[in-house]
């Protein structure tokens, strides 16, 4: 009875979920962002003050994300990485990679035991975009063996042949896809964007 009855029952309420919450983003995709805005207003604490901020960012609003940042980096949150770290990543949607690039150095300097792998690319990406192309090869070197997709190495390998390093540039690719074909087939369907993009580089 569980496994022909309240199992599948299950399953299609959960997708049921799914499928309900898809819905309602699509009748009012600003759903989530009047909640977070209704939160800070009420409760005025960090927590709500992040889930805004990381709501205006993935809607693109890069300089109220900025200053719902600020705001909420002060007091004993001055430092406080996770905050300093979506703060660069606002930063550094709007444009401004040199502002990023320093905000991740503080980072550092405060928090010299924080590691992330979103902040490490993050950090390369700004570099990069700053112009200072050996500096981000060392850092997308260091990243792209242990990153947990295929983003770090493909961008890499894309700025080596730019730089006309072509034979390095497939090197990591080839590794790369070598990778891919013995992870499991959820990783494959995960970076297919980035592993098509491995691919165009061969």
């Amino acid at each position: 009875y569980l496994v022909v009855e309240i199992l599948p029952a299950l399953f299609r309420s959960r997708a049921a979920q799914r499928a309900g919450r898809g819905l309602r983003k699509a009748i009012d995709p600003e759903r989530d962002l009047r909640r977070y805005e209704s939160e800070v207003r009420v409760a005025d604490n960090v927590a709500s003050r992040q889930r805004y901020a990381e709501e205006l960012v993935r809607r693109e609003r890069y300089d109220e994300a900025i200053a719902q940042y600020r705001e909420a980096l002060t007091g004993l949150y001055e430092h406080d990485p996770n905050l300093m770290l979506g703060l660069a990543q606002a930063q550094f949607g709007k444009g401004d990679a040199s502002a990023a690039r320093a905000t991740l150095d503080e980072l550092i300097r405060h928090n010299p035991d924080f590691r992330s792998p979103t902040g490490h690319l993050l950090y390369a990406r700004a570099l990069e975009a700053e112009g200072n192309v050996p500096k981000a090869l060392e850092e997308y070197a260091v990243l792209a063996p242990s990153y947990p997709g295929a983003e770090a190495s493909v961008r890499y390998a894309q700025l080596l042949t730019a730089q006309g390093r072509v034979a390095e540039a497939q090197k990591v690719v080839r590794e790369l896809l070598e990778q891919a074909r013995i992870a499991p087939a959820h990783y494959r369907r995960a970076q297919r964007s980035w592993l098509d993009a491995a691919q165009r580089l061969l």
